[in-house]
Formats: structure tokens, C-alpha cells, sequence
């Protein structure tokens, strides 16, 4: 069995740090509550370390790394957090050269070979890591786990090759947010964010099937779309509500993609009964909207939906991948049938977009 230590660094420096920083994304790590998950499925000890919502103190995670001696330390980072996996890297080698340094998140998945260059990392996980991380945990050779790069004899990244997607994501553990402390995230999100706190995230859906050029889902993620049943969606609700959380946040990227599933999904929340709030807050395209859907989104507890505008022109948003079907007169009719519904709008938008001009 291998004790594993999974960190998220902070968030202070790089999205809290300006005025805008009130809208600071401080919940549990949706993607380390999945690979944890995993690796409890298979007996393996685990414990996170969430540095999100406190300056970065090296201090504290080399404590926290002599106390633990963990077989395995994982970190996960976006590119602004690169440099603190960078150090968490060294601290762990310098504490103990048998730790298993293991990177991984969007930054690592778009650029492997560069992240393993710059840091002490053994391994580094690209894509979808739950069974990935697991058969790390296990104890497994190194280059016959697949979607990993790690260091050859002279210490060259070596990778294995692409694993596949997998299929059913009914089969993957259910969340590990019982690793989070509710109590602790009461204070750490502002109510232009979260109507009820503590609140979470959860997905219901993985991938995409757009190309949009300025997205990296296709990289972190792979090209294509799986869908959790409805019955699991509902479960992994009255699960984190039965540990205390209030509220949670939807990080799928094409949610209302199948506006049946997603009405099932909905009516399976409402079902369960559990008082949740929700908000669909990744930015879901505006051609999906739909009456019956925002309908039963709202009845089910969702309060809050947002739109991928990206553009205020049509001609940028059918050059930089929407294909066409996304336009302006459609954002306004996905606007009025969300508000039509009792459901508060936001919008995401891009400057700079590859066929912006100043003029657009």
C-alpha cells in the first residue's frame, strides 16, 4: 500500500492577488477529489494538502512532507502554479530522493516534456489521469502504464504512449470529497460566486467535440464526450451533500450538448431531494439553450447558468472554431430563456482571439 500526498498550491499569488481577486476560485480540486478516489478504490492511503487559499510557505509543505513521509507526492497546476510545482518538486527530492514526484493538471498535459526539463518531477501524467495515477499507486513498471512521461537511464522524458479514454464514467469512483474539510471552505469563496456555501465542484460529463482554437479541453481531456447516467449524477449529489457541502459548481464543458440527458440529469437531482444549489458555470454554448431544459435546470436547483459569448462579432466567432453555429442574435435568445426560467445569466468573453483586429 502507498501513502500518497497530493497538493494543490496556492492561489494567492497569481488569481488572488488583484482586485479582482474577490472572485478568487477557492473549492476542492476536482481533479485531485478523482485521482484520489482511485487510489483509495485500490487501497492505497491519501491525504491533500490545499494550499489554494493561503500564501505558498515551503516551510509548510516540506514539514508536511517529513511528518507524511509519503511513498508518492502528486502535484496538479495550472500554468500561472507552474513555478510552485516546480519547487514542491525540488523540496520533495531534497527531502527524500525515493518520493515518486508526480505532475499533472492542464499545464502538465499541454507541455510534458518541457514541465519534466524545468522540475525534479519522475513522472508526468498527460489527460485523463484517474486510472493513470492508480496504476502509479499500485506500484506498476513505469513504461508499461500508458498516458505518462518519465525518465529514462539518463534521465531523457520517455513516453508511453496515449490511454484511452475511458468509456464509461460510470465506473469511476465516486469523488474523494470527504478529503476536504467542509468547515474549512465556508469563508474561502465570495457570494458573487456561491449563493450557499461551502460549496464544490462536480462533473457530469467529460470532453468536448468542438475545436475551438483557443480552448485546451481537446489537449487535457481528448476530442469526444462521455456522459455519466443520470442515476450516478444524482448519487454523487446526495453524497456530497450528505458530507456537507451546499452547493456546487458544474465544470462540464458542453453540459446542455444532449438537452435530454441533461433534463434527465436535472429531474434525477430534483428526485434525490437533497435541497442542493448549482450552478453551470463552464460556459455552455449559446445555440444549446432550450425552454424545457432551463425549466428543469432551475427546478432542480440550478440558479445560475454562463454563456461562452467569447465575441461581439459574428465573423470572429465563426473563424476561431464555434463552426458557424454560435451568433450574436442566438446569445440574446439563450439569454431571455435562461432569465425566462428564474435563471441568473453571466458571460465569458475573449479579447485577442486569433482573427480579432482592433477593429473587432
Amino acid at each position: 500500500m502507498a501513502d500518497v500526498l497530493l497538493i494543490n498550491p496556492s492561489y494567492s499569488g497569481s488569481y488572488g492577488a488583484y482586485k479582482a481577486g474577490i472572485t478568487n476560485p477557492v473549492y476542492p480540486t476536482l481533479g485531485l477529489t478523482t485521482v484520489a478516489a482511485e487510489a483509495l478504490r485500490r487501497g492505497h492511503s491519501v491525504r491533500i494538502l490545499d494550499l489554494s487559499y493561503r500564501p505558498y510557505d515551503w516551510r509548510l509543505v516540506r514539514s508536511e512532507i517529513e511528518r507524511r513521509k509519503p511513498d508518492i507526492v502528486g502535484v496538479t497546476a495550472t500554468t500561472p502554479l507552474m513555478n510552485q510545482l516546480r519547487d514542491i518538486s525540488v523540496l520533495c527530492k531534497d527531502v527524500s530522493s525515493g518520493i515518486l514526484v508526480v505532475g499533472g493538471g492542464a499545464h502538465i498535459s499541454a507541455l510534458p516534456v518541457e514541465s519534466m526539463k524545468e522540475s525534479c518531477l519522475d513522472v508526468a501524467v498527460v489527460g485523463e489521469g484517474d486510472l493513470t495515477f492508480g496504476e502509479l499507486c499500485d506500484g506498476g513498471t513505469l513504461s508499461a502504464i500508458k498516458g505518462i512521461y518519465y525518465r529514462d537511464s539518463r534521465g531523457e522524458p520517455v513516453y508511453t504512449g496515449p490511454r484511452p479514454l475511458l468509456e464509461n464514467l460510470d465506473d469511476l469512483a465516486l469523488p474523494a470529497w470527504h478529503l476536504y474539510d467542509p468547515a474549512v471552505y465556508r469563508t474561502k469563496v465570495s457570494r458573487i460566486l456561491v449563493r450557499n456555501r461551502p460549496a464544490t465542484i462536480a462533473e457530469f460529463s467529460r470532453g468536448c467535440v468542438f475545436k475551438c482554437d483557443f480552448c485546451a479541453s481537446k489537449m487535457t481531456m481528448g476530442l469526444g464526450y462521455r456522459k455519466k447516467s443520470p442515476e450516478r449524477c444524482a448519487e454523487e449529489v446526495r453524497v456530497m451533500t450528505g458530507l456537507g457541502w451546499r452547493e456546487f459548481m458544474l465544470a462540464d464543458d458542453i453540459f446542455t450538448s444532449d438537452n435530454n440527458w441533461a433534463c434527465d440529469v436535472a429531474d434525477a437531482i430534483g428526485r434525490a431531494g437533497t435541497g442542493v444549489t448549482w450552478t453551470c458555470n463552464n460556459g455552455i454554448r449559446v445555440e444549446s439553450a432550450d425552454d424545457r431544459l432551463f425549466r428543469a435546470m432551475r427546478k432542480a436547483g440550478c440558479y445560475r447558468v454562463s454563456f461562452g459569448f467569447e465575441s461581439g462579432s459574428d465573423a470572429v466567432l465563426k473563424a476561431f472554431g464555434k463552426g458557424g453555429r454560435a451568433s450574436l442574435d442566438l446569445g440574446q435568445v439563450a439569454v431571455r430563456k435562461a432569465r425566462a426560467a428564474g435563471i441568473e445569466t453571466n458571460g465569458y468573453f475573449l479579447l485577442g482571439l486569433s482573427p480579432d483586429t482592433a477593429g473587432t
